[in-house]
C-alpha cells in the first residue's frame, strides 16, 4: 500500500494541510478544482494514497485507477458535463506535462475539446 509523502502538494491537500476547492471526497479519492483551469470545468481527481504516476498506480493492482475513473465520472455528472462529453487526462512524466508527481486525472469539459489535443 502506498502512503503519503510529506513533500507532496497533493498529499497535503488530502491531509487538509493545503486548502483546495474540493468538489468530491470519498474513501478512495479527493476531487478539487484546478487552480489554472484549461476548460470551463477542470477538476483533478486524485487517490488518497500517493502514487507518482498512472503507471505506478496501475501496477499497484489495488483498484486505484478504477476508483479515479469512477469518481471522475461522478464529478462529470455532478458538474453537468457527463451527457455532453468530457475528457479524462493523465499526464505521466515531465515530458508529458506532469508537474505534480502524485497521479491525478484531469476532468475537462464544458466546451468543445479538439482532437488531437495541444
Amino acid at each position: 500500500m502506498a502512503t503519503s509523502r510529506p513533500d507532496c502538494l497533493f498529499c497535503k491537500i488530502v491531509a487538509g494541510e493545503v486548502p483546495a476547492d474540493v468538489v468530491r471526497a470519498t474513501d478512495d479519492t479527493v476531487a478539487f478544482r484546478d487552480i489554472n483551469p484549461q476548460a470551463p470545468t477542470h477538476v483533478l481527481v486524485i487517490p488518497r494514497d500517493h502514487y507518482a504516476d498512472a503507471g505506478e498506480a496501475a501496477r499497484a493492482g489495488a483498484g486505484v485507477m478504477d476508483a479515479v475513473a469512477r469518481d471522475a465520472h461522478e464529478v462529470a455528472a455532478a458538474e453537468g458535463i457527463a451527457a455532453s462529453g468530457y475528457r479524462l487526462v493523465f499526464n505521466t512524466g515531465a515530458g508529458a506535462g506532469q508537474t505534480v508527481f502524485h497521479v491525478h486525472g484531469h476532468v475537462l469539459g464544458g466546451r468543445g475539446l479538439q482532437w488531437p489535443p495541444g
